[in-house]
């Protein structure tokens, strides 16, 4: 059972250079398929009743990704609304990932749209990293803020 307007999510950064680096992941499905500017996220997803978020979140890493979070220090965030009414609670922490290995769970839904044909998508598409300005483009809008709380405390 899910906390139904909750999610936890992980934004995982890095210095490449002296430059900060955000992972987003693209969601997958034929919705997202030709959207880019403002359809990327962090990985994330809703927590379960009874489930610590930062837990959720780190399972939602894994299930989007396919790949187990390395770092230890996790950045707790200020919680953020987005458009649909959702809260998300994120958590910053150091670390890599190689968005090609990328292997997201799946989910179902009736597709072509009133077919009465289930077809399954992967959740997650693609993976990528990005300097903060692109990133900022790319990520859902309401997300922007946990990019700008992640700069000013590593600043």
């Amino acid at each position: 059972m899910h906390i139904s307007n909750q999610s936890a999510g992980i934004l995982l950064y890095r210095n490449n250079n002296a430059r900060l680096e955000v992972f987003l992941v693209h969601p997958g499905g034929p919705f997202f398929k030709n959207k880019d500017e403002g359809a990327w996220s962090i990985p994330k997803g809703e927590v379960l009743v009874d489930e610590e978020p930062l837990l959720a979140a780190r399972r939602e890493f894994l299930e989007e990704t396919g790949q187990k979070l390395v770092g230890e220090k996790f950045i707790e965030l200020s919680p953020i609304r987005q458009k649909s009414g959702k809260t998300v609670v994120a958590w910053a922490v150091e670390g890599d990932i190689d968005p090609e290995n990328i292997a997201s769970n799946l989910f179902e839904i009736e597709w072509p749209p009133k077919s009465g044909k289930q077809a399954s998508f992967a959740e997650i598409d693609r993976g990528g990293w990005f300097g903060v300005d692109e990133a900022k483009v790319k990520i859902n809008p309401a997300q922007v803020a946990l990019i700008d709380e992640l700069e000013g405390l590593l600043i």
